[in-house]
């Protein structure tokens, strides 16, 4: 981590921990450290986190034990994403090398994992323990990596509740206005699946999907364009492949 990364995170960790208990912040210190490691431009280096578990086990087995309620949305909704993101690092660890998530039977549906004391899927953690707790907030969309290029980028610092509101905003921000996520072409734009598997996240309130797009965009995309998706990339973000 550079030198100057590391002290703002320091003085980030000496402000949240007040009124927080020791494991709550050992998490997300210890989270942060990891991601900040191992990640790189959206790309993880799963071959070296192979070699080396260690950190991201005892990572997986915070998370076990991990207390955390509704009572504090910030700090529930930054530990699910973490843990999220963790768990797909995880999984795809175990199971490398692969060159898709997808080629990891019931990585999403199938496959049970023990976080807070609950055994969910990923897609529960996903659907049910944050977008129905949260039916507004469509930003999970881009700070949730399957470990599949065509997620929006993992970054390589842990979600952090004090920071938690800036950091889905900036990672909503960047993807809207990423050119190769939002694809404009002439009088059509495409835009991922994310848009057409989870379209009621983005047209709540009589709004539409380019309504949604277009408060995070700094050119805005005129209504009237035709709407397409392009097919979503499931290659692995792997750091170690081209």
């Amino acid at each position: 981590m550079p030198i100057l990364k590391k002290i703002v995170t320091v003085l980030l960790f000496g402000f949240y921990q007040l009124g927080f208990p020791q494991s709550t912040t050992a998490f997300f210190s210890k989270a942060d450290d990891f991601l900040s490691t191992h990640v790189k431009n959206g790309r993880v280096d799963y071959q070296s986190i192979k070699q080396n578990p260690t950190t991201l086990n005892g990572l997986i087995d915070m998370a076990k034990e991990f207390s955390v309620s509704m009572d504090d949305p910030k700090v529930y909704q930054a530990f699910w994403i973490n843990a999220y993101n963790l768990l797909v690092i995880h999984e795809v660890v175990a199971h490398y090398p692969v060159s898709s998530p997808l080629d990891i039977k019931g990585i999403f549906d199938e496959k049970k994992h023990k976080v807070s004391g609950k055994n969910v899927t990923l897609n529960e953690i996903e659907n049910d323990l944050l977008r129905r707790k949260f039916p507004e907030e469509a930003r999970f969309h881009f700070v949730l990596v399957c470990a599949g290029l065509g997620c929006p980028p993992l970054i390589d610092e842990a979600y952090l509740p004090n920071k938690l509101e800036a950091q889905m905003q900036r990672q909503t921000i960047q993807a809207l206005n990423n050119p190769e996520f939002i694809k404009i072409r002439g009088d059509k734009v495409l835009l991922s699946q994310i848009f057409e598997w989870y379209r009621e996240d983005f047209v709540q309130g009589g709004k539409t999907v380019i309504d949604f797009i277009n408060r995070f965009r700094k050119e805005k995309i005129e209504v009237d364009k035709g709407v397409g998706h392009y097919s979503y990339d499931w290659r692995l973000n792997d750091l170690n492949k081209s």
